[in-house]
């Protein structure tokens, strides 16, 4: 759960994970679900379509960095070449997305990774997140990373683990509490 401060923040703790050899296991292979699995990658997506992936897999988790981002700054972060957004889709329907931020190559950071309220608990976490490892690791990088926080649903961090992330560290920030932010909304 969330801890208030006395100044209307939320006191979090963040744990940073990385990876510093690939995973020795088989590729990542989706679910058998009644209605087919497939991710592709978003090219320069609009600024509508990431805003609604980032803010309804967000919502519950209070991701509120990229609300607070101008649609100019966040198309320039986006669009940026060493940046990847792919969406996870079932039958058709976004169910998830991943994005994989290389602009600090040697490391590759998988700086967001979510589902959709409707698709948790069906197995496609654990595909977004092996998924999402085999393709950083294709580049060879020195080590990929990806950072949690207590706020994030409560099997992220074991998840991570699991995969093969090492938490290296760990620290406890004061964020503004985003209910209380205008542009988070419900």
């Amino acid at each position: 759960m969330t801890e208030h401060d006395q100044t209307g923040e939320i006191v979090v703790t963040v744990t940073t994970l990385d990876m510093r050899t690939a995973p020795a296991r088989a590729p990542a292979r989706p679910p058998t679900l009644s209605r087919p699995v497939m991710l592709l990658r978003a090219e320069r997506p609009t600024i509508s379509f990431y805003r609604f992936l980032y803010n309804t897999i967000g919502h519950d988790w209070l991701w509120y960095e990229r609300r607070q981002m101008t649609d100019e700054a966040l198309v320039t972060f986006i669009h940026d070449e060493s940046v990847s957004i792919y969406v996870l889709y079932v039958g058709g329907v976004p169910a998830g997305y991943t994005e994989i931020d290389s602009r600090r190559f040697p490391e590759i950071e998988i700086a967001y990774l979510g589902l959709m309220p409707e698709f948790i608990g069906r197995g496609l976490g654990r595909y977004l997140v092996d998924w999402s490892l085999d393709t950083a690791w294709q580049s060879n990088p020195e080590r990929v990373r990806i950072h949690t926080c207590n706020l994030d649903h409560p099997t992220a961090l074991p998840l991570y683990q699991k995969a093969g992330f090492e938490p290296c560290q760990q620290e406890r920030i004061a964020i503004p509490d985003p209910r209380e932010l205008p542009y988070f909304t419900g």
